[in-house]
């Protein structure tokens, strides 16, 4: 599913990516600020913002309620709601909730499928690793872009793919993420859909596919969490960004818009990428080659 899925944040420097969002479940969890103020700290995220400095309607009172979809290491760290604590876009939310004066943020996991639809609610944003398309937009409100990504092509390490003979092979991406229609339309491979993030990339570790297509940023993560079975060989270029999700007509899109644009001006976004992205992915972005369609 944050360098884009060409490692380059909206912010200051750029850099390559490639991301689509995964996961599926349900569940909830907040995190409250160890001094109980709006100004205190959020689970482990060293929060920066202007406490008060925006003003929304909170879906419920006294917590920025965010959805998301479980796993996504080094966005959100943990596994379940209740047990994250940091991660790129949970310390991204926790600013944005001081931001708004309130005390905790509330974690929902929920199905990709179901958010990118606009079929989940009772939440004041979702934060994904979520492309921004039109065909979203359709259903759905983004918020201004906070994160650019590529799309990554990971493998059994040592096999034998390539940009000249990718066509070859069997491709895979799982439902709902830009990757779907992105091998079956471009790229044109022989394509296999799995349901999540879990079941793509047991497809490549079981040889079912040569080659999972995915962000970048959250390939490599998995490439590390492997130990070494799994490599990221290339990455596509698409022009993709991520932004979060609001529920159609939300009140709050203007005041949480304002508040991404500043954590992207005063360099937030850059030292959480430092932070959170940079060790959960193992390898830099932008040294991963960019490939392209024959």
């Amino acid at each position: 599913m944050h360098l884009k899925r060409s490692l380059a944040l909206t912010s200051a420097v750029a850099m390559t990516l490639a991301l689509a969002a995964c996961g599926s479940g349900s569940g909830s969890g907040s995190s409250k600020g160890s001094s109980g103020s709006a100004s205190g700290s959020y689970g482990d995220c060293k929060v920066t913002s202007k406490a008060n400095s925006i003003s929304i309607k909170p879906a419920q009172a006294g917590t920025l309620t965010v959805e998301t979809t479980l796993p996504a290491q080094g966005w959100w760290n943990g596994t379940t709601p209740s047990s994250i604590k940091s991660g790129y876009e949970y310390c991204m939310a926790a600013n944005l909730a001081n931001m708004a004066g309130l005390k905790s943020v509330t974690v929902k996991n929920v199905s990709f499928d179901q958010l990118v639809a606009g079929r989940t609610n009772s939440f004041d944003m979702a934060l994904a690793e979520i492309s921004i398309t039109p065909e979203r937009a359709k259903v759905v409100d983004f918020s201004t872009p906070y994160f650019d990504s590529n799309i990554g092509v990971l493998v059994k390490k040592g096999a034998n793919v390539t940009q000249d003979n990718i066509k070859s092979k069997k491709c895979a991406a799982y439902s709902g993420t830009t990757s779907v229609p992105f091998i079956q339309n471009q790229l044109k491979c022989n394509v296999k859909i799995y349901p999540d993030s879990q079941t793509l990339y047991q497809g490549v570790l079981s040889g079912q596919v040569d080659a999972d297509f995915l962000d970048t940023a959250i390939v490599l993560a998995e490439a590390k969490s492997t130990g070494g079975k799994l490599e990221v060989v290339g990455q596509y270029k698409t022009g993709e960004k991520y932004g979060a999700i609001y529920p159609k007509n939300s009140p709050n899109e203007k005041a949480l818009d304002k508040g991404i644009k500043q954590l992207i001006s005063d360099g937030t976004t850059d030292k959480l990428s430092k932070d959170y992205l940079g060790p959960a992915f193992g390898g830099d972005p932008s040294s991963v080659p960019v490939w392209k369609i024959k």
